[in-house]
């Protein structure tokens, strides 16, 4: 049975020509009415079609093809898991009638907005990574979500998630943000990560009080405030900021990752600010002034005992 459809225009040399009949012998699959999970992961696949046999089917990954359009899988209700990372595809749609998918990754796409996902109610992982997405919006009958990931879009402002109350991972990295703000609903937050944004101020955050994991790395930071709340975190990465102080940490006493090189530490006296997280395990200080220090491994060690990691090297 043939899968899908003719993916390009023939070729119009002899080497090229070559590589068309590889790739129309590579299609001529005959499917497993009774499979389960179905990979066309590298097929050069242009269109979604002939599908109808698939009644069993859970998965279906078609990463890195040369879809356009999202089409003829509306039959495929069985379906939890669609992949379509890496394809050529611009509107999210036909999408409707999979109402017991799961996890939707449209990575790497050219999607400008989020719309048709309505329906999918019971979807708890939805990957938008690298889009054209300018604006979080059509999310909210997505109750059911435990993770969104749209790192590396067009993204400006955080809103539109106050529906969301399931939500335990949230990847905003690499967007336009300048502020953390209307994330107060999600007090099942336990990952959240904005990396590499134009943030200049921690605020916001007292209410996701499960936080474990914050990651602020390569922002506009000047010093660390506001996390009294938060005493569950276990991972804090603020490389990459420009701080000079490392206070406003007394409350972490389950710090275990303290991520904060490239930043402006010059005092040794600083160390003092992590006095109180006796579980610390790891710290990055690499390309601080203090790093200059050739007794810098052991001041480090010495201030802060239960280290077992400095930067990218074990202690002995």
């Amino acid at each position: 049975m043939e899968a899908f459809g003719e993916p390009n225009d023939p070729s119009q040399n002899v080497a090229e020509e070559s590589v068309d009949k590889e790739i129309e012998t590579n299609e001529l699959i005959v499917l497993d009415p009774d499979a389960t999970e179905v990979d066309f992961n590298h097929g050069r696949i242009a269109k979604i079609e002939n599908l109808e046999c698939l009644t069993q089917v859970e998965g279906l990954y078609l990463r890195w093809n040369l879809i356009k359009k999202i089409e003829n899988i509306g039959m495929l209700s069985t379906l939890r898991e669609l992949e379509l990372y890496d394809n050529q595809i611009t509107e999210i749609e036909n999408l409707g009638s999979l109402v017991n998918l799961e996890l939707l990754d449209l990575s790497f796409n050219r999607i400008k907005t989020i719309q048709g996902l309505d329906t999918l109610v019971n979807l708890k992982k939805l990957f938008l990574v690298s889009n054209r997405i300018e604006k979080i919006e059509n999310l909210s009958k997505l109750k059911e979500l435990q993770m969104l990931e749209l790192g590396d879009n067009r993204i400006r402002v955080i809103e539109n998630l106050d529906e969301l109350t399931n939500l335990e991972s949230l990847f905003l990295g690499k967007n336009k943000i300048t502020q953390l703000n209307n994330l107060q609903s999600l007090s099942k937050l336990k990952l959240l990560s904005i990396q590499s944004n134009r943030i200049v101020t921690i605020a916001n955050i007292d209410k996701l009080v499960n936080l474990e994991e914050l990651y602020l790395s390569h922002n506009g930071i000047q010093v660390i405030e506001n996390l009294e709340n938060n005493t569950k975190l276990q991972t804090l990465d603020l490389a990459g900021n420009r701080i000079k102080l490392i206070q406003g940490l007394d409350t972490l006493g389950n710090l275990e990752e303290f991520w904060f090189n490239d930043n402006l530490v010059e005092d040794w006296n600083q160390l003092d600010g992590l006095r109180g997280a006796t579980t610390l395990l790891t710290v990055y200080f690499e390309r601080n002034p203090i790093q200059k220090d050739v007794n810098y491994r052991r001041k480090i060690k010495m201030a802060l005992p239960s280290l077992t990691q400095i930067d990218a090297a074990l202690c002995r």
